[in-house]
């Protein structure tokens, strides 16, 4: 039985990681390069040194990457300010586990500034009973500390916690912290790493909540 639930933010709960696709092309024009096929396939769900060395291998080891990152993310912001909008099913998931009395927290590589906004913005800020970002633990996905830190504060155990991710990096690790580990495809499809890793892959977060109903998660 389920006896907590974890979602991880960007491409799960928002559908934010099409903008930050978008982001790419004025970034890379601004700083004067032309265009880098799956840059942005590559450095999805990755932050501060893995995505500094990603950034470096497509372009090349001058690049200033904290310069690069606070204008990428300051394109991306444009957009954020206008308004995000819900990934289907996410309200009545929450819904359902409040409902159930499960205890729901949102685990994320975004700072926590960010994470704020998103919530406000959806007016989800006061729907989950812990919030957790990659700033505050010692290592980001795939190491699964997010997620162990959110399961702590929550204080139920990883092998009865269900967590839901939509990136590679973060199946990998829901996968190494030992949770039930569900993705739902954003824009990267699993491949045979993610199915060897996951526990079941649905098509979206109303059936997460349909299987959580059926008892056929946990």
């Amino acid at each position: 039985m389920v006896r907590g639930v974890i979602l991880d933010m960007d491409g799960l709960m928002f559908d934010t990681e099409r903008v930050w696709q978008r982001a790419w092309a004025p970034t890379l024009e601004h700083f004067g390069y032309g265009p880098k096929p799956g840059i942005d396939a590559a450095t999805r769900g990755t932050t501060g040194a893995e995505f500094a060395v990603i950034l470096r291998s497509y372009l090349g080891d001058d690049v200033d990457v904290d310069v690069f990152w606070e204008y990428f993310s300051g394109v991306a912001d444009k957009t954020f300010a206008r308004g995000i909008d819900k990934k289907p099913g996410l309200d009545e998931l929450v819904d359902f586990l409040v409902d159930k009395d499960v205890p729901c927290g949102v685990a994320s590589s975004s700072s926590p500034e960010q994470i704020a906004h998103h919530l406000r913005m959806t007016g989800m800020e006061d729907r989950f009973s812990v919030i957790v970002s990659g700033k505050e633990v010692p290592h980001t996905k795939p190491e699964p500390d997010v997620f162990l830190e959110s399961a702590r504060r929550m204080g139920v155990d990883p092998g009865s916690t269900l967590v839901l991710e939509d990136s590679f990096n973060g199946v990998r690790a829901g996968a190494a912290g030992g949770f039930i580990t569900v993705m739902v495809p954003d824009l990267s499809e699993p491949d045979d790493e993610m199915r060897s890793l996951y526990t079941r892959c649905c098509t979206d977060l109303f059936e997460v909540r349909d299987l959580l109903k059926s008892g056929e998660i946990g």
